[in-house]
């Protein structure tokens, strides 16, 4: 019987893996969209339950709040009989009365089959609204603070590589550990404060008037404005990628087929950059997809405490205030973003290192 499922099983998955190895990428690009799509589900399921374990519910604010304004001044008792029928018809009304698992699989029939995000619980605006509106800024950011750290850390990792125990190297070397350990809040806090009394920069990040009034004054001016925030990124990110990097590099200067190249007289511009250098990609790209999370999960607490209108801000302000629909469409976005960046960088190490092959066997 055994014998039997097993020969069953091996005809079903025979065009499985001769797809895998006709087109291995293609078979590793949709295996890592299924189990993106697995883990995507699971979030959401696990973030429904956790809201729904917090104390209160979004009614107990909205509603109890106009109450409060509604019915200054009448009688205590009346006003609180009042008070819990209105709010129990809307948690019926909103759908908070159901388990959280009905409520997820409802949301999830919404967003899948009606490509609806809903509205938020607050605003009463639609989720894909906020969530255009503030993910451009977040995106403009952390991808400016990503391009600039891969720059430097390259620049000076590879540079200071060649500069291997002198003093320099060693001084470089203890500053990159200091802001690799200082702590990112304490950093926000002082620029902030820089800010405040120097008054070179705006204790803001963002532009008081918006792009269409004057598109020229404000770039101009977002420019002024992100300066401080795009430093603190920049000076959370440099540290760990130049140690990692210059560390890469100083291995590869060490490998033995870098003193054949030297022996053969390559040229030594040559062993570091189209030899030594190529092999300090991969940790990199690797990593790359760490720094860019670490990026969206630091650019919270910058956006709250430098004004800055982004995703962050929007998904801090909702969970204080239990918006169930914002809060999911924000992590869940966040998340797929974290996801596919981890993806494209596995992808992107099969194009820069020949020796990975995803699906050969």
């Amino acid at each position: 019987m055994l014998t039997k499922v097993r020969h069953i099983t091996g005809i079903l998955l025979k065009p499985l893996h001769l797809f895998r190895r006709r087109f291995p990428l293609i078979f590793y690009i949709l295996n890592r969209f299924l189990t993106m799509t697995i883990m995507l589900f699971l979030l959401g399921f696990a973030v429904f339950g956790l809201m729904a374990l917090a104390p209160g519910d979004i009614v107990d604010q909205i509603m109890l709040q106009q109450l409060f304004s509604e019915n200054q001044g009448r009688a205590g008792q009346n006003t609180q009989s009042m008070s819990d029928e209105q709010l129990q018809a809307r948690r019926v009304e909103l759908g908070l009365d159901k388990p959280f698992y009905v409520q997820y699989f409802r949301w999830l029939n919404r967003v899948v089959v009606h490509h609806d995000l809903g509205v938020s619980l607050i605003s009463r605006a639609p989720v894909s609204f906020l969530i255009s509106s503030r993910i451009i800024n977040s995106l403009v950011l952390n991808l400016i603070s990503l391009v600039l750290i891969t720059i430097f850390s390259f620049a000076l990792g590879v540079y200071f590589s060649t500069k291997a125990g002198t003093r320099i190297d060693y001084a470089v070397t203890f500053f990159a550990l200091v802001l690799h350990a200082f702590p990112g809040l304490l950093l926000l806090i002082l620029l902030q404060l820089f800010a405040s009394v120097s008054g070179i920069f705006p204790v803001t990040a963002y532009p008081p008037f918006p792009f269409s009034s004057d598109p020229g004054k404000f770039v101009f001016s977002y420019m002024h404005h992100i300066f401080l925030p795009l430093l603190a990124a920049f000076l959370g990110g440099i540290g760990g990628s130049l140690r990692m990097i210059r560390a890469t590099m100083l291995d590869q200067l060490g490998q033995p087929y870098i003193t054949s190249l030297r022996a053969r007289g390559i040229a030594e511009w040559r062993v570091y950059f189209a030899h030594a250098f190529r092999n300090t990609l991969n940790p990199y790209i690797t990593g790359s997809a760490n720094l860019l999370a670490s990026l969206f999960s630091g650019s919270l607490i910058l956006e709250i405490i430098f004004a800055y209108p982004g995703i962050g801000r929007l998904m801090y302000e909702a969970v204080i205030q239990q918006d169930i629909n914002l809060v999911l469409a924000n992590i869940m976005f966040i998340s797929f973003l974290v996801l596919a960046g981890m993806a494209l960088a596995d992808i992107a190490l099969a194009l820069v290192d020949p020796r990975i092959r995803y699906g050969k066997e």
